[in-house]
């Protein structure tokens, strides 16, 4: 393949600035950049000049020897100094060579992926741990990229291949001396991967709601307060507040970290029956929003108000303007900021209880395989229960089962199966 490069570390102005050279001739292009290569696996401080000799920057230089590289393969770092045009005139020297060209968008992360330096779902790790805001975002983002999925996903694999191995003796090796009855074990074991497969599909809701952020809505009648306890709770005037009622049309967004998590918090319209056009419909984006959250705050205008939306469990009723009403248990302010910090942390608790579930896979794509790794298992459940007469069809649904799986991180043939037999079972006699 071609030899790559770029600019690894944010573009701009900066202390160290971090170029990334890889490919068969990334040894060869650091010696005509820098004289001469630092040993494998070594570092150096090196004097980069042109091809006139003209000094260009002092950098740093690391050598990475394949395959032992992000990439897999030989690479080349230079941190040299942050200096915008510094780094313009060392790209510039590494295109005009004709060596290496520059990098496609992720193509390093996908060198790593060809080369099995990484498997897809660490690739989404990566992507997710670079765009990690909060530190349950980079907890599971970290998790991710480390190969937690991969080692669970290499476990429900070893599994699936001993039933399939067991399966396909009693079909090509009928003759030979291996146990007659294999139903107990191979419905043992597909039970284990299908019930462990059952958890984390559950679990990726939580962890979807963990990278994409939870939304909480505040809610209430107009003139309640909502709009000044978003502002306090976002630290800043998100929303317009006024004496008028019915101020907030439209539904109103602030990204915050609580106790970790990623939050959005919504502003609605105030919850009334009005003639007014542009209201009705903001009052209708305001219900249809705070169905859809994971959370909702109802503030009440007076202490006798009972709400006017359906209530879930683990929503939070407070007593808004909290400073008109003498304060206390059970009541809010966004002008006095009384009872915020314990409204953020009955949100924090409520939400912190939903993300406890999480599971080791994130992704969508994630879930979509495993849901249908596990009907492919149940379907080979219902086979081998069938009978003997059955179990080329039970053999048939466990090798899709593990199709499914290979979706996540790997692949699985025909030889590994027939791996897993011989090794198991004398049958080489």
């Amino acid at each position: 393949m071609d030899t790559i490069f770029a600019l690894a570390s944010a573009a701009g102005r900066a202390g160290v600035s971090v170029i990334r050279i890889s490919g068969e001739r990334a040894v060869e292009i650091c010696e005509d950049l820098a004289e001469s290569a630092p040993a494998a696996g070594r570092f150096a401080l090196r004097k980069l000049r042109d091809t006139a000799g003209n000094l260009i920057d002092e950098a740093l230089v690391l050598r990475f020897t394949a395959p032992a590289s992000f990439t897999g393969e030989d690479v080349i770092e230079l941190h040299t100094h942050g200096s915008p045009a510094v780094v313009a005139r060392v790209l510039r020297f590494l295109g005009e060579g004709g060596k290496a060209r520059m990098a496609e968008a992720g193509e390093f992360t996908r060198r790593a992926l060809e080369n099995d330096r990484l498997d897809l779902a660490q690739v989404e790790g990566l992507g997710d741990l670079i765009d990690a805001e909060t530190e349950a975002q980079r907890m599971q983002a970290v998790r991710l990229f480390s190969g937690a999925l991969g080692d669970v996903v290499s476990d429900w694999r070893e599994k699936l291949l001993r039933a399939a191995a067991l399966l396909e003796v009693t079909i090509d090796f009928a003759d030979e001396e291996v146990p007659v009855d294999v139903a107990p074990e191979v419905l043992e074991l597909i039970g284990e991967v299908s019930n462990s497969l059952s958890q984390e599909i559950k679990g990726t809701f939580a962890a979807e709601r963990i990278r994409d952020g939870f939304e909480v809505a505040i809610l209430g009648a107009p003139n309640a307060g909502k709009s000044t306890l978003l502002n306090r709770l976002a630290g800043r005037e998100a929303a317009i507040t006024s004496e008028i009622a019915g101020t907030t049309r439209d539904v109103i967004e602030v990204r915050m970290d609580v106790a970790g998590l990623p939050v959005t918090l919504l502003d609605t319209a105030g919850l009334r029956d009005t003639d007014d056009v542009i209201e009705r419909v903001g009052v209708g984006r305001a219900l249809e929003r705070a169905e859809r959250a994971d959370l909702r705050v109802f503030l009440k205008s007076d202490p006798q108000e009972v709400p006017s939306v359906t209530l879930q469990d683990g929503d939070i009723t407070l007593l808004g303007k909290g400073d008109m009403h003498g304060g206390g248990v059970g009541t809010v302010s966004g002008v006095s900021g009384e009872g915020v910090d314990e409204l953020i942390g009955h949100i924090a608790v409520q939400l912190s209880d939903r993300a406890s579930g999480v599971a080791t896979a994130t992704q969508l794509r994630h879930r979509i395989a495993m849901e249908d790794a596990k009907e492919a298992l149940d379907q080979a459940m219902f086979e081998v229960k069938a009978g003997a007469e059955r179990t080329e069809l039970a053999a048939e649904n466990l090798r899709t089962a593990l199709r499914k799986l290979d979706a996540l991180i790997g692949r699985v043939d025909v030889e590994m199966v027939l791996g897993e037999i011989f090794s198991r079972f004398c049958l080489g006699k």
